[in-house]
């Protein structure tokens, strides 16, 4: 049995039922799970001291798309629209092989726990040169945070009319094949699991109707999440119109893409009628602010999903149309955008940090994680208020407001996998450097 006493935080938000925000209080973990919250907890294990820190949930990251971390800032893509900034990296993409997606997964995920997240999915929808989404669970494995990969896909190519090059799509029985075999080698549906695998068509204009309808019933015959992009911008809204004769909200509702089992990334242009189905349906929505500002797409009416009951989480996106993969800053443009949007009362810093934590876990359908309580796992952020980022506060709970981007420390599922203010589990120069090595052969092809 192992175990450890986080002693004397400042600040513990919870997040839990009630909301609790405590004060001087320690959190006792054991085998992985919190095991008690409250005054002068005792251990024969470990103790941390937390005196000076406000300790949150880990974050939850509930969409990205590791593999960019190698094409950030790439010309002729930075000042592009949605589907032209497509058209511009889908020739990198088409060169990266199975290292490029394992060392862009381990930058990708080290940056995510530095800034306070424990559990992330993944949109991988690429596969050229022989990889496999078993490239990307590995590194996840190696740094060790709780991943949520999802089989993406894309099968119709420019010939087909659809938007990326024939070179990267896929034979739909054969991407049908591989999803059946992700899903039973590594999906884990039990509580606490480390891995759980989602199955993820990319987007409308990149699959058939047939393999979003079929991908539906196979993901519900395996008991996994569905996961695509919708309602994205307004190229995004006009294709549908022109190509299925409807909005994206009833094109999801058509083929199945529906229900508690299935999150949506972005969802800027959805409408009154749309948010309605999604809340009735308890369909969730990945929220990217960030890539959402980047790429001019527009502010998504958060404030009005979560009125309307929608589950919300955030997604850093893919880095090459955030450029970071920071989730706390992610945080703090969610809450900015909604207050330029409908003014600085519509969203407070509080609610904002919810949805990063206990939201972006509603909408993975993890119930185990999320929230500071007894029995739910031990994916905790601790943020050091002390330095010069907080100085001056009133609140050091206001993380949003005035606190630091980078975690002092973070424990998934019991383990501490940044420590004083580093990644713990990996020789995180060595990697970066095999980064850099594969971007200049990139840019040298």
């Amino acid at each position: 049995m192992s175990e450890t006493v986080l002693r004397g935080a400042d600040v513990i938000l919870t997040m839990d039922d009630a909301d609790q925000k405590l004060t001087g209080q320690d959190i006792l973990i054991r085998d992985g799970v919190i095991s008690a919250v409250g005054p002068g907890l005792t251990t024969s294990g470990e103790i941390l001291n937390a005196t000076g820190c406000v300790v949150t949930p880990g974050l939850v990251n509930t969409h990205h798309h590791l593999y960019q971390t190698l094409t950030r800032a790439v010309p002729g893509g930075q000042d592009a629209l949605l589907f032209g900034w497509l058209q511009t990296l889908y020739p990198i993409w088409q060169g990266f092989d199975p290292e490029a997606f394992f060392v862009s997964a381990q930058i990708g995920l080290a940056e995510l726990a530095l800034s306070g997240c424990t559990l992330t999915s993944d949109h991988l929808y690429l596969y050229p040169g022989g990889a496999r989404l078993d490239d990307t669970i590995a590194a996840a494995g190696e740094i060790g945070l709780r991943f949520h990969p999802t089989r993406g896909s894309m099968s119709i190519g420019e010939s087909d009319g659809g938007l990326p090059p024939d070179a990267l799509v896929e034979d739909e029985a054969a991407i049908l094949e591989d999803c059946i075999r992700v899903v039973d080698a590594f999906h884990d549906p039990s509580e606490g699991a480390m891995v759980r695998v989602g199955l993820a068509p990319c987007s409308p204009f990149s699959v058939s109707q047939n393999l979003m309808a079929e991908t539906a019933k196979l993901a519900r015959d395996k008991g996994v999440m569905l996961h695509t992009h919708l309602a994205e911008n307004d190229e995004d809204i006009a294709y549908s119109l022109k190509k299925f004769g409807c909005r994206p909200g009833q094109y999801a509702e058509d083929l199945g893409w529906t229900g508690d089992d299935v999150w949506h990334a972005h969802c800027v242009k959805l409408d009154g009628q749309e948010i309605d189905l999604f809340a009735k349906t308890r369909t969730g929505v990945a929220h990217c602010p960030c890539s959402n500002c980047r790429l001019g797409s527009g502010i998504a009416p958060v404030r009005a999903m979560v009125d309307a009951g929608v589950k919300v989480g955030l997604g850093v996106d893919g880095s090459a149309s955030n450029d970071v993969g920071n989730l706390i800053g992610e945080a703090r443009q969610a809450m900015l955008l909604q207050r330029v949007a409908k003014g600085a009362d519509q969203m407070s810093a509080h609610e904002a940090l919810r949805i990063a934590t206990r939201g972006g876990a509603e909408v993975l359908g993890r119930h185990d994680c999320g929230q500071i309580a007894p029995g739910k796992r031990a994916d905790l952020a601790i943020w050091d208020v002390s330095g010069i980022e907080s100085a001056g506060s009133w609140d050091p709970a206001a993380l949003l407001l005035a606190g630091p981007s980078k975690v002092r420390d973070l424990y998934v599922e019991g383990r501490r996998v940044v420590a004083d203010g580093q990644i713990a589990t990996l020789d995180l120069p060595r990697v970066i450097a095999a980064q850099n090595r594969i971007v200049k052969t990139l840019m040298d092809a």
